[in-house]
């Protein structure tokens, strides 16, 4: 699809939804959105978010279908912030600068990148005291172990959601250095339990 096309698509896809149009509402592009009702984080869900989702698996009724690797439906420079939860594990390692470069491409000048993953260093530490299989903590679907962080959630891919299969992991001063090399500023990266978060921007100039 040519630039201004694809502009134009996008554009109208935000105006069908939108119940103030005479406001420009900030837009937070959720990628590997998983489905309806995973929202994007709290920090982009008042009044003056309007959230956009992108996904690959196109059973999950996305709002636009691409690989986070490949996100030419979205223009450059369109949206303010970008949310990414559980998704760049899924990429093979070599696949993980295209990713942040999209990201980057995607956000307005000054935008936002949040994103959270397993976080490999903690979960090692389960592998060391020989508790691979043992449950971890639970979540929406069900209960996580240190082989599901690692590899990704054993039962969404024994039931052929091979969308879930993890490809690489990250650690914080992994995830710090990508982030730098893919042209974000502001870097801060933390571990909350067995999550690895990172929030970064695009310079403003």
């Amino acid at each position: 699809m040519p630039a201004v096309a694809m502009q134009d698509a996008f554009t109208t896809l935000l105006d069908d939804d939108n119940p103030t149009p005479n406001v420009r509402h900030k837009v937070v592009l959720n990628v590997g959105c998983g489905y309806r009702g995973r929202g994007p984080h709290a920090a982009f869900q008042g009044p003056e978010w309007r959230e956009l989702r992108l996904d690959i698996d196109p059973s999950v009724t996305p709002d636009i279908i691409a690989s986070i690797a490949d996100m030419r439906p979205v223009p450059s420079g369109s949206v303010d912030a970008v949310w990414s939860s559980h998704n760049l594990e899924h990429l093979y390692r070599h696949e993980v600068p295209v990713a942040l470069g999209e990201f980057l491409r995607v956000l307005r000048r000054g935008g936002e990148l949040l994103v959270t993953m397993p976080d490999l260093q903690t979960v090692a530490e389960l592998v060391v005291n020989d508790r691979l299989e043992d449950q971890a903590y639970v979540s929406p679907s069900g209960p996580i172990s240190a082989l599901d962080m690692i590899y990704g959630h054993a039962a969404s891919v024994t039931a052929g959601n091979h969308f879930s299969a993890h490809k690489c992991g990250f650690t914080a001063r992994t995830l710090t250095q990508l982030l730098y090399e893919a042209g974000f500023a502001g870097v801060e990266v933390w571990r909350d339990g067995f999550a690895l978060w990172a929030r970064a921007r695009k310079p403003p100039a």
